[in-house]
């Protein structure tokens, strides 16, 4: 069994997904969102900081399963949105954890078969596959999306070798 921890990173609100997984079987086991309390952005780094390195604390998880940052229209956006992902990253590094990354056309692909698909065909199908019912946090439910898609990821890639006579992963 592995123990995955998917984050979608955000200055303001920070998604994480925790899963278990066997072979091709993947578990729910907590999720939520680090919201940032502070207007200082250096402090709401902190805060991602502590946020992700007390869940990691929390729920033990082999790995850390994060989405890239994407291009957004607005510079200081993106800016803002990398620190964040770095500031997760650190969190996540202080505790042990080696960090996959995915982008978000990956993250889609994995889930949906298509890397154009929309948000709501994502989540849906994060509900399928963790066989949930009800409303998903939008976060939440895109950091499960990243921990599934490393999930298949480490899947395939174990498929292929073991095939091929030996043991990959990613």
């Amino acid at each position: 069994m592995t123990r995955i921890l998917g984050i979608d990173p955000g200055s303001r609100s920070t998604g994480y997904g925790v899963i278990d997984t066997r072979a091709d079987r993947a578990t729910l086991l907590a999720c939520g969102c680090i919201r940032t309390e502070t207007e200082n952005f250096p402090h709401r780094l902190k805060e991602i900081y502590d946020g992700v390195y007390n869940v990691v604390r929390e729920h033990q998880p082999d790995e850390l399963a994060i989405e890239q940052v994407f291009l957004h229209k607005n510079a200081d956006s993106a800016l803002k949105l990398g620190q964040a992902r770095g500031a997760a990253i650190c969190g996540a590094l202080a505790a042990g954890l080696p960090v996959y990354e995915y982008s978000a056309r990956e993250v889609k692909q994995a889930l949906v078969g298509k890397g154009n698909a929309d948000k709501a065909q994502v989540q849906h199908m994060v509900k399928v596959l963790l066989s949930l019912s009800g409303t998903l946090q939008a976060d939440a439910g895109d950091a499960l999306g990243v921990a599934l898609c490393h999930t298949h990821v480490r899947y395939t890639q174990r498929r292929i070798a073991a095939m091929s006579g030996g043991v990959g992963r990613r």
